[in-house]
């Protein structure tokens, strides 16, 4: 017992900084946070408690409403094309051979760029009248639509943009496909098995794991989308019209909020709103993989 009581020791000292910067990080602003929605502060007088009011009030602000519909409009369209566009690369990837090194370099690279960066860039190739992306879509006989200032096309033109990023996810599909065992693509094969019978009862099954983990880690990171869509259509151009409304993010308005506005307990409120939601989704997430996501080794 003595040295199981050392080896308990040893083991919450190496987890003290992470418990302390939890606490002092994490743990702590939340709870304060907390306190936080169920008064009015803006940051010049104390904290007064006002209950609820800024629950209430999110119920009725329109603007909650036009953010949380954009948010959930962007990550229906980013998740799906993140995945899909993640696991055609990965394939192609799998098939490259000797140079997979440099490829995977190639593919990863993207994901290095600046948020601030990235957002400029895809502001000069999104430009409905002489930007890139319409340009190559006028080769193939499109006429590429007005990204960046047509309200419908903005939500659509930032999940163009969010693509750029996909290598992280296609690195990671990537591992799980070397995972997946070759005898059952051989023995699929001499059953007569075509490529998309393959793919559906051996690939998917056997990165499912992989899948679920980047479903539920793209949908919380496009929940909380931000920096991106401020740096277009928020920050130096601090567009208040239709445009801003359709790249209205949910963190975008709570930010607005709290610093804009100088409205902390509301900021804080829609943060625990936020919060609820994601927690709601995740939640489904979990059960759903309960019965969609297999690993090696379970039981049928």
């Amino acid at each position: 017992m003595s040295v199981t009581r050392r080896e308990a020791r040893a083991g919450w000292l190496f987890l003290s900084p992470w418990i302390i910067g939890f606490l002092a990080f994490t743990a702590g602003p939340m709870v304060f946070s907390l306190w936080l929605s169920l008064t009015h502060y803006d940051m010049l007088e104390p904290p007064s408690y006002v209950g609820l009011d800024n629950y209430r009030e999110m119920a009725v602000d329109d603007r909650v409403g036009t953010a949380l519909w954009n948010t959930v409009f962007f990550t229906v369209l980013h998740v799906p094309s993140q995945i899909v566009l993640a696991l055609g690369l990965a394939s192609l990837l799998r098939r490259a051979g000797r140079a997979a090194g440099l490829f995977r370099t190639v593919v990863y690279l993207p994901v290095m760029t600046p948020p601030v960066a990235l957002a400029a860039m895809f502001l000069l190739l999104l430009n409905g009248q002489n930007g890139a992306v319409n340009e190559l879509l006028g080769w193939f006989g499109f006429t590429g639509p007005n990204w960046t200032t047509d309200p419908t096309w903005i939500k659509p033109g930032l999940v163009v943009m969010s693509l750029w990023t996909v290598g992280s996810t296609a690195v990671l599909y990537l591992a799980a496909l070397t995972r997946v065992p070759l005898e059952r693509y051989e023995a699929a094969r001499l059953d007569g098995a075509s490529p998309w019978r393959q793919f559906w009862h051996i690939t998917l099954p056997g990165i499912s794991g992989t899948v679920y983990f980047t479903a539920v880690v793209n949908t919380i990171a496009s929940l909380q989308v931000f920096t991106e869509a401020y740096a277009m259509f928020f920050g130096a151009r601090a567009k208040q019209s239709g445009e801003g409304d359709a790249a209205l993010f949910y963190v975008i308005h709570l930010f607005q909020e709290a610093f804009g506005s100088l409205r902390m307990g509301y900021a804080s409120a829609l943060a625990w709103g936020l919060f609820v939601v994601i927690a709601v989704v995740t939640a489904v997430q979990v059960r759903l993989s309960r019965r969609y996501v297999h690993y090696d080794g379970e039981r049928s």
